[in-house]
C-alpha cells in the first residue's frame, strides 16, 4: 500500500471542503490534501446554470441516494441527490444564496456552542462574499463567492412576487439583510451568468499552490489511527489502495450522509450499530448518525400556455440551442436560470417569532425531482417546512464502504410537521391563484379533491426533501453531541467534522451558504 504525508487531510471537496482547502493552504508552510470521491468539475452541466436539470435526476455527478421506506410518506422511498464532483452539492444545486434566520445562530449558541451566535458568524459570511450590489453592514465584497442577482429573471417570477404581495406578504429585496419575511427574487451564486460553485470560488484560485494537493476519484474507506489519534485516511481509487497521512488533523467534510458513514466505518459511533456490522468499537459516540433533520417539501405543479417558460417541447429545445451562444458570449438569457428564481418566507400562524415555511417558485413544470417528465409548459411552487420536529438517522447498510449509507429522515413522524406543511400549502395556493400569475398558470396537477384529508393524501403520495439534510454529527456538550464548538470530535484527538452535519438544529433556509460559513469558522479557529 502506498503512503504519503500531509499536515491536514480533508475528506470531501464540497462546499465546506473547498473553502477549507483554500483557507488552510493560504499558509505556504501548511501542507493540505483534499480528497474527493467524484471527478473534476469539467462537465458543462455544472457550469451552465440550467444544466442542473441534467444532474439532479440521475447518477454521474450525483450520488442519487434513496432513503429507507418512509411511513409518513405512505411507505415510499425518498430521493436524496447529493453532488459527486469537485464542488459537491454546490455543483448541482439551485445556487440560491440564503443564510437562514439570524435567530438560528443564536439558537446554536444557546445550545452550548459559544462563538456561533449571529453576531459571531456574520463577519464570516461577509468574508466569503463578493456581493454584486456592494458591501454594507450585512454583505461583503471582494470575497471568493460571487453572489448576484439573476441575469435574466422570467416575467413569471416577477408575477409570483407581485401575487404574494397582494396576498399580504411584504416585498423583500434581500432575504439576507435585516429581515427574512416576505417575497422576492432570490440571489444566486453565479458569476457573469455561470455557476460559482465552491470549487470555482475557493478551489480554482488555490490550485497553483505547491502545498495543496487535490485528489479526485478517490473513495475514503476508513480513518487511520496511531497512538489513539487520527493519523490519516485510507482511500481506494486510481492506483489501488493508498494511505494519506495527516500530521496535524483529519477533517471530514463529506456531508450529512458521508461524514457519519465514515466515522461508523472507522469504529466511532453507537456500540450497537457497529456490532451489528462486525466493526470493532474504537470509540463509543452514540450521537454519530443521529439527529438527521431535513426540510420536507411539497411541490405544487401547474400547467401553462406561456411558451416563454421552460418546458419539454421542441420550441424550448430550439430556444436553448440558440440561447447557448447568448450564455457563452454575454452570460445572460435562458440558460442562466436556476429555475427557482423567486420565493417567500411566511408564518403559517400568529404568534410565531420567525417564518416557519419557505416557498420556491420555479419557472418550469418540475415533478419528482425532474425524474418524471411532462410534455408542455408549466410553473411550480415548492412549500418547505423550515424547522421540522421530526428527526431521523444515518447508519450503515453493511461494513462495505462502497455501499450507500442507510438514510432514514423519518419524515412527518411529528404531527406538527404535517400541520405546518398543510397550512403552508394553503397559503401557497392562495398566492398561486392570484391574478398576477394568471398569464403564466393554468390548472393545477395532482389535486385529489377538497379538504385537508385530500391534501394530506397528496402530501403522503408526493412530498419529499428540498435537499437540506443536516445534523448527523451535531455540535454540543451533551452525551449525544459528536463535535465540540471547535468542531473537534469528542474523545478523538486530531479528528474534526466540518460540514452541514455539525448543525445542531435546522437552519431556516437553504444550507449552502451556512455550510461555507462553517468552513470559514473552522479555518478561522485554526489560524
Amino acid at each position: 500500500m502506498s503512503s504519503v504525508q500531509f499536515d491536514t487531510v480533508i475528506v470531501g471537496a464540497g462546499s465546506a471542503g473547498c473553502a477549507l482547502a483554500n483557507r488552510l493552504s493560504a499558509d505556504p508552510a501548511h501542507r493540505v490534501c483534499l480528497i474527493e470521491a467524484g471527478p473534476e468539475d469539467r462537465s458543462p452541466l455544472i457550469h451552465i446554470p440550467a444544466g442542473m436539470l441534467g444532474t439532479i435526476p440521475r447518477r454521474g455527478l450525483n450520488w442519487a441516494f434513496e432513503t429507507e421506506p418512509q411511513p409518513g410518506l405512505g411507505g415510499r422511498r425518498g430521493y436524496q441527490p447529493r453532488g459527486r464532483a469537485l464542488g459537491g452539492s454546490s455543483s448541482i444545486n439551485a445556487m440560491i444564496y440564503m443564510r437562514g434566520h439570524r435567530s438560528d445562530y443564536d439558537d446554536w449558541a444557546a445550545l452550548g456552542n459559544p462563538g456561533w451566535a449571529y453576531e459571531d458568524v456574520l463577519p464570516l459570511f461577509r468574508r466569503s462574499e463578493d456581493q454584486q450590489r456592494g458591501a454594507d453592514v450585512f454583505h461583503g465584497s471582494g470575497g471568493e463567492l460571487s453572489v448576484s442577482d439573476l441575469p435574466s429573471p422570467h416575467a413569471a417570477s416577477q408575477a409570483f412576487v407581485e401575487s404574494a404581495v397582494r396576498a399580504g406578504l411584504s416585498r423583500n429585496p434581500d432575504f439576507n439583510a435585516a429581515g427574512q419575511d416576505g417575497a422576492g427574487l432570490y440571489q444566486v451564486t453565479q458569476r457573469r451568468g455561470r455557476r460559482c460553485s465552491a470549487a470555482v470560488a475557493f478551489l480554482r484560485p488555490a490550485l497553483g499552490r505547491p502545498n495543496l494537493t487535490v485528489l479526485t476519484c478517490r473513495h475514503a474507506t476508513r480513518i487511520v489511527f496511531a497512538n489513539g489519534r487520527a493519523a490519516g485516511v485510507e482511500v481506494e481509487g486510481r492506483g489501488g489502495t493508498a494511505r494519506i497521512g495527516a500530521a496535524r488533523e483529519v477533517i471530514l467534510s463529506a456531508g450529512a450522509f458521508g461524514s457519519p458513514q465514515l466515522l461508523l466505518l472507522s469504529g466511532i459511533g453507537p456500540r450497537e450499530e457497529l456490532a451489528r456490522h462486525g466493526i470493532a468499537l474504537r470509540h463509543e459516540l452514540p450521537g454519530v448518525g443521529a439527529n438527521l433533520a431535513d426540510h420536507i417539501d411539497l411541490a405544487l405543479v401547474y400547467r401553462s400556455e406561456d411558451a416563454s417558460l421552460m418546458g419539454i417541447t421542441a420550441r424550448t429545445a430550439w430556444r436553448a440551442l440558440w440561447g447557448y451562444s447568448e450564455w457563452r458570449d454575454r452570460g445572460t438569457g435562458l440558460l442562466t436560470t436556476n429555475f427557482a428564481e423567486a420565493g417567500a418566507f411566511l408564518r403559517t400562524r400568529e404568534g410565531l417569532a420567525r417564518p416557519d415555511v419557505q416557498l420556491h417558485f420555479l419557472v418550469g413544470l418540475v415533478d419528482d425531482h425532474a425524474r418524471r417528465l411532462h410534455y408542455g409548459y408549466g410553473v411550480s411552487c415548492h412549500v418547505a417546512v423550515l424547522r421540522p420536529k421530526s428527526r431521523g438517522r444515518v447508519g450503515l447498510r453493511s461494513a462495505n464502504p462502497r455501499e450507500a449509507p442507510l438514510i432514514d429522515p423519518n419524515f412527518l413522524v411529528d404531527p406538527e410537521d404535517l400541520a405546518t406543511l398543510v397550512a403552508g400549502v394553503k397559503r401557497a395556493r392562495g398566492i398561486m391563484d392570484g391574478a398576477p400569475l394568471a398569464p403564466h398558470r393554468c390548472e393545477e396537477l395532482f389535486t385529489e379533491g377538497e379538504g385537508d384529508e385530500a391534501l394530506i393524501a397528496q402530501i403522503r403520495r408526493r412530498a419529499d426533501t428540498i435537499y437540506h439534510p443536516l445534523g448527523t454529527c451535531r455540535m454540543g456538550t451533551d452525551p449525544m453531541a459528536v463535535v465540540d464548538a471547535a468542531l473537534r470530535v469528542h474523545g478523538i484527538e486530531r479528528l474534526s467534522v466540518v460540514d452541514a452535519s455539525v448543525m445542531p438544529a435546522p437552519i431556516g433556509g437553504n444550507t449552502n451558504a451556512p455550510t461555507i460559513m462553517i468552513a470559514e469558522k473552522a479555518a478561522h479557529d485554526r489560524a
